[in-house]
C-alpha cells in the first residue's frame, strides 16, 4: 500500500511522527534503516529559523535531500512562515509539513510562542492564511498536522481539512485527542474518520499507535489511509517497520537481541555525540538509553549508573552489561 502525495509516493504508510527533543537527524536515521514510508523532523519554529537561532536549522537538518523525509514548521506569522518554507525548499527539503497540533502550553499560549500550533485551531481564518502563504512561497508538496480540536466543544478537524484541502494542501494528519486532553485518555481514532469523509487526499490516523493491533484498529475505525507513530517507537526503533510488516506485507525487520542490541544502542548513542557534540550528545542520549532500558527490564542500580556517567567510553564499556541479566549482578557488586 501506497500514499500518494503529489508526486511523491510513500510506502509503507506507517510514518515518524515528530517529537520535540526526539526526532533529530540520529534518530530518524535509525528509524529509516529500519523500514518507515516517511519521517518527520522536529517541530521548527519559523521565525527562530529565518533568523538563524543556534539549534533550530539543525532540527530540519535531516530534511534537505532525502525524499522520505519532512520538514516541520510552526509560527503564527505568515510572513516567517513563507520564508522559512522558501529556505528549506531551497536547502533540498521534499515536503514541508505544518504544525498545528502541538498542545505545550509554551507553543499554544499567547505569552509563549505567540499562540500557534494547536491554538490556531481557535482562529481557522487565521490557520488559513498560514497554510497559503507556505503553500504559495513553494513548488515541493504541503502536509498539515493537527488534532480533533481545541477541545470537546471546538471540534473542528473536518473543517480545518475541508479548508486546507482547498487551499493546497496535499495530505492531513490527525492525532485522535483535542489539545485539552493533551495525551491523557484513549485517542478517538474513530472521529478521524469524519475528516476522511470530508477531503480526498490522504489522510494519516496517529495518536497510541504502540503496536501492530493498535495500528490495525486505528486503521479499521478511522479508514485512514495510514498511520503515524509516535511515542511508541521510543527505545523500540524498528516498531514502525514490525507495524509495516504486520499489516502491509512489507519486509520483517530483524528485531536485535542480544549483541546486536548492544551494537545499535552503542552506534546510536556515538551517532548522538557526533551529532551534538560530547557534552550536550550525552544529556540529549539519556532519555534514548533510558527508554532501551526500560524495555531491556536493566536493573535499577546499573540503569542509574549509566544514565549519570559523563564519560562517553565508561558509557559504551557499561552498555553492554544492560542487556545482559547474568552481567549485572557483577556491576552492580
Amino acid at each position: 500500500m501506497t500514499v500518494q502525495v503529489a508526486h511523491l509516493s510513500f510506502s509503507p504508510p506507517v510514518f515518524l511522527a515528530p517529537l520535540a527533543g526526539i526526532t533529530d537527524r540520529p534518530f530518524r536515521d535509525l528509524v529509516s534503516r529500519f523500514g518507515a514510508g516517511l519521517v518527520v523532523s522536529e517541530m521548527v519554529a519559523s521565525q527562530e529559523m529565518v533568523q538563524a537561532k543556534p539549534g533550530v536549522r539543525e532540527k530540519a537538518e535531516l530534511g534537505y535531500g532525502r525524499e522520505n523525509t519532512a520538514v516541520q514548521l510552526a509560527g503564527r506569522e505568515a510572513h516567517w512562515m513563507a520564508e522559512a518554507a522558501r529556505q528549506v525548499e531551497a536547502n533540498g527539503a521534499a515536503l514541508i509539513d505544518i504544525n498545528m497540533g502541538c498542545p505545550a502550553k509554551k507553543v499554544t499560549s499567547a505569552s509563549g510562542a505567540g499562540a500557534s500550533g494547536s491554538a490556531l485551531m481557535k482562529d481557522l481564518d487565521h490557520a488559513l492564511t498560514l497554510i497559503e502563504a507556505v503553500v504559495g512561497a513553494v513548488e515541493i508538496p504541503v502536509t498539515l498536522k493537527t488534532r480533533l480540536g481545541w477541545d470537546d466543544a471546538m471540534l473542528n478537524a473536518p473543517e480545518l481539512a475541508r479548508r486546507a484541502e482547498n487551499a493546497g494542501v496535499q495530505m492531513i494528519t490527525i492525532h485522535g485527542r483535542t489539545r485539552c486532553q493533551f495525551y491523557k485518555g484513549q485517542a478517538d481514532w474513530e472521529a478521524i474518520a469524519a475528516v476522511k469523509d470530508v477531503v480526498s487526499v490522504p489522510v494519516i490516523a496517529n495518536g497510541d499507535i504502540v503496536s501492530s493491533d493498535a495500528a490495525r484498529q486505528a486503521l479499521s475505525q478511522s479508514g485512514a489511509d495510514g498511520v503515524m507513530v509516535g511515542r511508541g517507537a521510543q527505545g523500540r526503533p524498528w516498531l514502525l517497520a514490525k507495524i509495516a510488516a504486520d499489516l502491509f506485507g512489507a519486509k520483517s525487520p530483524e528485531i536485535p537481541k542480544g549483541d546486536a542490541l548492544v551494537e545499535m544502542v552503542s552506534d546510536h548513542y556515538c551517532e548522538m555525540l557526533a551529532f551534538y557534540g560530547d557534552e550536550l550528545g550525552g544529556r540529549v542520549a539519556r532519555k534514548h538509553l533510558g527508554w532501551y532500558m526500560d524495555d531491556a527490564g536493566t536493573n535499577a542500580i546499573l540503569r542509574r549508573k549509566i544514565l549519570t556517567e559523563r564519560t562517553p567510553a565508561e558509557v559504551l564499556r557499561l552498555l553492554p552489561r544492560a542487556f545482559d541479566p547474568a552481567q549485572q549482578e557483577e556491576e552492580a557488586a
